[in-house]
């Protein structure tokens, strides 16, 4: 465990650095303190030296030679950091002459220093001079003793070289740290110990806030803890008690947000300041499904398929202002609004935005169908009443005076009123198709008969108009079909309508039943070998108002393929439309086979 507590190796480690404080500390003091005393004693002990030696020189120099004094008196005193010199008054070396020869730095110093201060009396007191080393950090002691030889004036040199450092406080230093080392070890059972039992309720409390960090809430800390320990317990507990209410609500408030916005027809995104996602409903997931992706390289244009788009995201997050836009193409139409969000504690700092996203292709196509409409509808019903008041005005102002011409200018507005009277009947009708407002019944009919009379009625009339007109059943005779005959019947005229209008003489018109007994349907064609229709028109070939050929002039109100269409979805049926530019156009349209038992077979 001492491994794995952190506390437990950072106590461990505090009370061995305090130890290991200490004891360099003290040792650094008790080596300050034993230097200064090492110093001052190995001055005491020259000076006594000094005194003695002064004795014993004053008393026998009279008695020797200066050979005798050095060799009998001088030289046995020396020891290892202590030597004695003779020197004369003028300072030049006497005994011993090895002085003079010697390479050592300390000597050599020393011999120039007595030798140019010997009768200087600032650098002597009371006969004692010091002289820095120049090569140890130690100094160098002088004294000098004068004696009278042979009437002439000579020094007794005393050559002292103080060393601060001494062995046995060295041996002290050494001592004291391994008597540190030894306390270290000694406290390192009781510290970890210790410390262990001071950290197991922490590790405790931690072991119960990596539980609430991974979303366990259940768990609680042992409150029965004596002191801070099972103070710290209890706050804990007390916390994840709060903490699990606040999270309740919070996804209970969550939830219901997000209920809200996976139920609404809008999409909602919440972006980062760096346009990252943090937030999307169900919407989202197919809203943009009818936008073909330009650029899969780009993971932006895989979440929003729109670069402009992006480019207002990062404006709306840069100045912090509402960004509206509208993108549109002939498939679709998409309007998003984009807000800012702001940091709670900084109203001023934007920290990312929420983009709601909405598909308004129906109603762009249904404004586009009523601004169509409006404007074909004009167009409409304005061509046959210029006519009426190009024809009315002149009768009115009396300026027909021919009998002949005034019955021809009465045969044209009775022809455009009806014509505009049609017009109307045809929209009302759509309209009522399309509201599902008009009602007819359904039932068991002979489709048969309907195209047999309108084989009988369309013959002379396609004949008149040079068209070659058939026909043909490939299956034989048809079963009964469920329907309204005389919608049926409708339905037929309105597309050879349409076809006699734009086949020219010479070409033919052809009526193709046949019948798939597997799924129970009846298939009728109008085929025309007319100038057909451009690729580009036929998906609006059944739109209100729409004429393949507006160039050509054709007269018709463009509703008949319209309510054809109506009729049809109407009584639960289809039709379809295929055509070649140049060559011709084939529309089929379904009817159900009766239930019933066929009654004309």
């Amino acid at each position: 465990m001492f491994h794995q507590s952190f506390i437990m190796r950072r106590m461990f480690t505090l009370v061995f650095i305090a130890l290991a404080a200490s004891a360099i500390l003290a040792a650094i003091a008790f080596s300050i303190a034993g230097r200064n005393a090492a110093f001052n004693y190995s001055v005491d002990e020259a000076q006594v030296q000094y005194e003695k030696m002064s004795a014993v020189i004053r008393s026998t120099t009279d008695d020797l030679t200066l050979e005798e004094i050095y060799n009998y008196i001088l030289y046995p005193a020396s020891v290892a950091d202590r030597e004695y010199l003779i020197i004369d008054s003028s300072g030049n070396l006497i005994y011993p002459v090895s002085f003079n020869s010697s390479e050592n730095s300390d000597e050599l110093a020393a011999i120039d220093f007595i030798k140019h201060n010997l009768n200087d009396q600032n650098s002597w007191t009371d006969h004692l001079a010091f002289m820095e080393s120049p090569i140890f950090s130690n100094q160098t002691l002088l004294m000098k003793i004068p004696f009278q030889h042979d009437n002439r004036l000579y020094y007794v040199i005393q050559y002292n070289l103080l060393n601060e450092d001494n062995d046995l406080i060295s041996d002290y230093i050494n001592i004291l740290l391994l008597s540190t080392l030894a306390a270290a070890l000694a406290m390192m059972v009781p510290t970890i110990f210790l410390v262990e039992v001071i950290t197991e309720p922490l590790q405790e409390v931690n072991r119960v806030a990596k539980e609430y960090g991974r979303g366990n809430l259940k768990v609680r800390a042992n409150e029965n803890n004596i002191g801070e320990a099972g103070e710290l317990a209890a706050s804990f507990n007390s916390m994840a008690d709060r903490l699990s209410k606040s999270i309740n609500e919070l996804t209970n408030e969550r939830n219901k947000l997000e209920n809200i916005f996976n139920v609404i027809s809008e999409g909602i995104m919440v972006f980062n300041k760096d346009g990252t996602v943090t937030f999307s409903n169900d919407k989202v997931k197919d809203i943009f499904s009818k936008v073909t992706r330009k650029n899969n390289f780009s993971e932006k244009i895989q979440i929003v398929p729109f670069e402009e788009f992006w480019d207002d995201l990062a404006e709306c997050i840069e100045t912090g202002e509402n960004k509206k836009n509208v993108v549109e193409s002939t498939s679709y139409a998409y309007e998003y609004t984009i807000v800012p969000r702001f940091d709670s504690h900084e109203s001023d700092s934007c920290v990312g935005a929420t983009g709601f996203f909405r598909d308004i292709t129906e109603a762009h196509k249904l404004d586009m169908t009523r601004r169509d409409y409006v404007a074909n509808i004009s167009h409409e019903l304005r061509t046959p009443l210029q006519t009426l008041r190009g024809l009315i005005e002149p009768l009115a102002d009396g300026m027909v005076k021919n009998d002949a011409d005034r019955r021809r200018y009465y045969d044209i507005i009775l022809n455009e009123t009806l014509r505009l009277s049609r017009l109307i009947d045809d929209m009302l009708e759509l309209s009522k198709l399309q509201s599902r407002t008009l009602a007819f019944q359904m039932y068991p009919f002979d489709v048969n008969e309907i195209l047999d009379s309108i084989h009988a009625r369309f013959t002379p009339v396609m004949k008149d108009e040079g068209i070659f007109f058939s026909v043909n059943n490939t299956t034989g005779r048809l079963p009964t079909v469920m329907g309204n005959p005389d919608r049926v019947n409708q339905i037929l005229v309105i597309l050879l309508d349409n076809a006699k209008k734009y086949t020219p003489r010479g070409g033919s018109i052809t009526i193709t039943s046949d019948y798939n007994e597997e799924i129970g349907k009846v298939y009728i064609s109008v085929a025309d070998t007319g100038q057909g229709i451009h690729e580009y028109d036929i998906n609006h070939i059944f739109e209100r108002f729409f004429k393949a050929d507006r160039a050509r002039g054709k007269k018709g109100t463009g509703l008949g393929l319209a309510i054809a269409k109506e009729l049809l979805t109407y009584m639960g049926e289809d039709i379809t439309v295929e055509s070649e530019y140049g060559k011709g156009t084939k529309f089929t349209f379904t009817l159900k086979k009766a239930e019933a038992a066929n009654a004309w077979e």
